[in-house]
């Protein structure tokens, strides 16, 4: 059996590892779990789940749940929670999906630590690439993606060898909002950034998804992962979300992955890799698709795309900076301080007031990362 680590435990991509451990518990077993603050549904994952370890950052609702862990269970609070977690010697793989980028420590750590990441959580790629790389090299630890395009990517690349490919397209489904007008967008609220069309997320990947940042930060997480420059990474909008991205090879053939919209099937192909399980998630029938659609990204409305590829031609930290604002300009429009078209304008005006420079270590990383959001509030 797989021994699992589960970052991220109580929000949406976590409950949905979760869900594929309880549909194949022959295949996977628990033994670490970290959640944030959630600690009644945090309790009832550790009773069902009786992992050796039991992490919340949330030292108070770790308190709440004190003396009601199953027997054996081992509780440990802190900050540094999901990092503790990401090391726990006893598991082979680590699934990091802790939102934005608060999961970048606890993927260093993990790969230092030699573990296998299901990685859930671009931003930490992103913003912190050269420093994954590092964490890889010293502890042997390796990346598997689990988000839909890059997980589709990952598999369509078996089809052919690096050098043979001539570009890579990522879907979008270009969120509730793609046929809006500029007028209606300055409108939007975030109750409505908060309903996708067609994916079950939470909030903040949700909003991020409707403004397309979600794509933008999925071409710099393309480009890393998978070691493609700028030129060879592209964005077609694809609204049904069937198929989740392709790879075009040099003879002109574009081999493409499909399935029903359905974050379990690409978590469950990253626990079982290199090896291909049973499994009912993501089943299609291909007789009631209909239509599939493709379009270009409207990159004036949605301005997103060209600052992320203007990022990561830049490197250094602007892929940082470019999250970090968008991260506080969500929060921003989350709490009705600014409008949904805004938040392109303060992550542009971040990335212009900041200087580019190279990262060194992780403390400099976090020192850019607060100089974004706080160019970002007062952009």
């Amino acid at each position: 059996m797989k021994k699992i680590t589960v970052l991220g435990s109580t929000g949406s991509i976590g409950t949905q590892t979760l869900d594929v451990v309880r549909s194949h518990k022959d295949e996977f077993e628990v033994c670490a779990i970290c959640a944030g603050k959630n600690a009644l549904l945090a309790l009832e994952q550790a009773k069902e789940f009786t992992p050796d370890l039991m992490c919340m950052e949330d030292e108070a609702a770790a308190l709440s749940i004190r003396g009601l862990l199953p027997k054996g269970v081992e509780l440990y609070a802190g900050k540094d929670a999901a990092a503790v977690a990401a090391r726990y010697a006893a598991a082979d793989t680590v699934v990091n999906a802790v939102s934005g980028f608060a999961g970048t420590l606890p993927l260093i750590a993990a790969l230092e630590a030699g573990k296998t990441v299901a990685l859930a959580n671009k931003e930490s790629i992103v913003c912190a690439h050269e420093l994954v790389e590092q964490a890889k090299r010293k502890g042997g630890g390796n990346i598997i993606p689990v988000d839909s395009e890059q997980s589709a990517i990952f598999q369509c690349l078996c089809a052919g060898e690096k050098r043979e490919v001539r570009r890579l397209i990522l879907t979008a489904s270009g969120g509730p909002f793609r046929q809006f007008t500029k007028e209606q967008l300055d409108l939007v609220t975030p109750q409505m950034a908060c309903h996708h069309p067609t994916w079950s997320m939470g909030r903040k990947i949700t909003i991020d998804s409707a403004s397309l940042f979600n794509k933008g930060l999925e071409i710099m997480e393309a480009a890393y992962l998978f070691g493609m420059d700028a030129e060879r990474i592209s964005v077609l909008v694809h609204p049904q979300s069937v198929v989740h991205s392709m790879v075009e090879y040099c003879d002109s053939a574009v081999i493409a992955q499909l399935s029903a919209p359905d974050m379990r099937l690409a978590i469950h192909y990253a626990l079982t890799y290199p090896k291909r399980h049973e499994s009912s998630f993501g089943a299609l029938d291909l007789t009631k698709l209909g239509m599939l659609t493709f379009e270009e990204p409207d990159t004036e409305r949605f301005r997103a795309i060209p600052l992320a590829y203007r990022a990561l031609e830049a490197g250094g930290i602007m892929p940082a900076v470019y999250n970090g604002a968008n991260e506080a300009a969500v929060d921003m429009f989350i709490k009705g301080m600014i409008r949904f078209t805004d938040i392109a304008d303060h992550v542009e005006r971040a990335m212009d007031s900041i200087a580019n420079a190279a990262v060194g270590s992780f403390e400099e990383l976090l020192e850019y990362d607060a100089m974004a959001r706080m160019a970002a509030v007062k952009g």
